[in-house]
């Protein structure tokens, strides 16, 4: 008999009316709850997410919400890098309501599966150091750290790191 608190989990591409404007209200509100940050970061979010609603290619680019009983807590996007065969994971946010859920890691896995499939050979991310959970996760996938630099962004002293996952390598223990 299913519990009755049981939570419906889903993730979908980010294809509905208000998914956009959500993707860069939920990153506003919850960095600036979290971490105080200003809305020089909600405008960096915004303006991934306006170049994606207007320019991506659904081939090479796609993007997904996580959903708990129907309401947004989480999404991830991935859109093509600057050069021809390296893709870029962009906004990857689970909101504290979706947190608890590994929907983070679903959110990725859905990314990187996308890539694969896509013909990319590298992901790339940026992120900052402070965020723990995110880099658990993608250090999961095998996600190694390529740089990092100190850096006064959104009203805070950071180091911004960016990290590069080879999509070509065959296996995690490197036989491949």
């Amino acid at each position: 008999m299913p519990q009755q608190d049981q939570k419906q989990v889903a993730v979908r591409r980010a294809d509905r009316p208000g998914d956009l404007g959500w993707v860069v209200m939920a990153h506003g509100e919850t960095y600036d709850q979290q971490f105080g940050w200003n809305t020089d970061f909600e405008a960096l979010v915004a303006t991934i997410v306006a170049d994606y609603g207007t320019r991506h290619d659904p081939a090479r680019e796609a993007g997904w919400i996580a959903e708990v009983d129907g309401r947004r807590v989480g999404c991830v996007f991935l859109v093509a890098g600057d050069q021809p065969k390296t893709a870029k994971l962009r906004v990857l946010l689970v909101t504290p309501e979706g947190r608890g859920l590994r929907l983070g890691t679903r959110l990725v896995g859905e990314c990187l599966a996308f890539a694969r499939q896509a013909g990319y050979e590298q992901v790339t991310l940026w992120t900052v150091d402070m965020l723990a959970a995110a880099r658990r996760i993608y250090q999961s996938f095998g996600f190694t750290l390529a740089d990092e630099e100190r850096h006064h962004s959104y009203g805070h002293d950071l180091v911004g790191q960016n990290w590069t996952l080879d999509l070509r390598a065959g296996t995690a223990d490197g036989d491949g």
